[in-house]
């Protein structure tokens, strides 16, 4: 990127006890880009976000959002930033209107509350007190204080948990709008949905470190696409044509069941259906399946686990010796 907004190198935090939540972390954002961060709880997410916020300081490594240290040059990133943290935790006997205004008031350059409020769907429950809210209603409220004060940085911490259904797509096209006026967003999400419609890259997080990053595309190109079906009965994995042949890279078996790897989807699924059209046999409970965010997400987290545990057995077995 040309026009880098947030610039992260070798980032790291670590909490009291020694325990290591980013572990050398770098990317960038640039201006006008959103860029999502994935991964399981305890992944790293939220504690990248908050150094990101300046809420922190890093334990090492360097964060510059618009060119300034978020932590020690707080004074110059803050007016230019929206945050939406996981919880707001606004006063229960305030309206939403006094609550909004109550922000303004500290905030350089804020919309008018009646704007903040009708841009996110709160409108008609202006003189509600915030007790008095549904969980998805406070999220948006969070999201309104994010945008008062017309952000060019929006920092987004989950925020659509605890929306329903319409909810969550009102929040997407907001959001769609913001960048699309220049507005650079980074934000987290457990929903993989949430990041394939909204983001123009992203990284998936896991112990604390990026174990991939890019365009979705990018990101789901790097995954195998799988063709499962059942044996018809007195054949094998060896009648089949020559997997390779198929553009397959891999297969497992469970009994009559069998489920092939490739990279070459339609290649794949071409040739096993010509090859059992040709045999006149039928292949049972056929599923053609192309790599999915999910399907990078689960291997991920998968083979991260599986590394883990061999290194725990490599380390015990070196004890013993």
């Amino acid at each position: 990127m040309t026009d880098q907004v947030i610039d992260v190198t070798g980032l790291r935090r670590v909490y009291g006890g020694g325990f290591e939540a980013v572990r050398g972390v770098s990317f960038g954002v640039g201006r006008g880009e959103l860029f999502a961060l994935l991964g399981t709880n305890g992944a790293g997410k939220t504690s990248t976000m908050e150094l990101l916020e300046g809420l922190a300081a890093p334990a090492g490594g360097r964060v510059r959002v618009l060119g300034h240290d978020p932590y020690t040059e707080r004074s110059a990133v803050r007016p230019r930033i929206g945050v939406m943290l996981q919880e707001g935790g606004f006063p229960a006997e305030l309206t939403v209107t006094e609550t909004v205004r109550m922000w303004a008031g500290c905030t350089c350059g804020a919309r008018p509350p009646a704007e903040a409020l009708e841009i996110v769907g709160l409108g008609k429950r202006a003189g509600v007190r915030v007790k008095q809210l549904s969980g998805g209603e406070k999220r948006r409220l969070d999201l309104a204080m994010a945008l008062i004060g017309r952000p060019e940085v929006l920092f987004l911490d989950e925020p659509t948990t605890g929306l329903d259904a319409e909810g969550r797509r009102e929040t997407w096209e907001l959001v769609r709008a913001l960048r699309d006026d220049g507005t650079t967003v980074l934000l987290t999400t457990h929903y993989l949905e949430e990041a394939e419609e909204l983001a123009d890259r992203l990284a998936i997080l896991h112990e604390g470190r990026i174990a991939a990053e890019g365009s979705v595309a990018d990101v789901v190109a790097a995954q195998p696409s799988h063709v499962s079906f059942d044996l018809p009965e007195g054949y094998f994995v060896g009648d089949l044509p020559p997997l390779a042949a198929l553009g397959v890279s891999g297969h497992e078996i469970a009994g009559r069941r069998v489920r092939l790897r490739t990279h070459e989807l339609q290649r794949a699924a071409t040739g096993l259906l010509l090859w059992a059209r040709d045999a006149r046999v039928e292949l049972g409970a056929l599923d053609v399946r192309a790599a999915s965010l999910e399907e990078a997400f689960l291997r991920i987290a998968r083979d991260s686990e599986q590394a883990g545990t061999e290194d725990e057995r490599a380390g015990t077995e070196e004890m013993a010796v």
